[in-house]
């Protein structure tokens, strides 16, 4: 069943069915029939106006539904582009990070090196010491010898 009038279906009522009404010599018949006619023109009128009501309606609804959609988008695109921005940071952070890896691997190595060097000075150090023992040692030595050679002369001397 066709709900929606025209006005093509309004202006046919007027010329067909009112107009010739109004034409017929029965005046109350005809005068009711002319207030039944301009009642119902009224009434297509008005649902006309109800019809394009609707869809006017309907195309607010569509354009709210769309309106929602682009809101949800907007609201992922604030979420995604929070996330970028974190992870940035984090890249940030993490490159820093490394840096600063790098930095506490050089530093060990030259605290290893000055360990080293430290060792390396004591060795020498003792070294010295063991050089300068055995300078003295030899000196001692060669004293001892030419003691013992003087004894030795001392003794000869002694016998003769």
């Amino acid at each position: 069943m066709r709900t929606h009038v025209t006005h093509m279906d309004v202006q046919s009522w007027h010329t067909h069915g009112c107009a010739a009404r109004r034409l017929a010599p029965l005046p109350r018949r005809l005068q009711h029939t002319a207030t039944h006619c301009h009642t119902l023109q009224h009434t297509a009128t008005h649902c006309n106006a109800l019809q394009q009501t609707a869809t006017h309606c309907d195309a607010l609804q569509h354009t709210a539904t769309h309106c929602d959609a682009l809101r949800r988008t907007a609201t992922l695109c604030n979420t995604l582009q929070h996330s970028a921005t974190h992870c940035n940071t984090l890249q940030h952070t993490a490159t820093h990070c490394n840096a600063l890896q790098h930095s506490t691997t050089q530093c060990n190595t030259v605290q290893h090196s000055a360990t080293h060097c430290d060792a390396l000075r004591h060795t020498a150090s003792h070294c010295n010491i063991l050089q300068y023992t055995a300078t003295h040692c030899d000196t001692l030595q060669h004293t001892v010898t030419n003691c013992d050679t003087l004894q030795h002369i001392a003794t000869y001397c002694n016998t003769l």
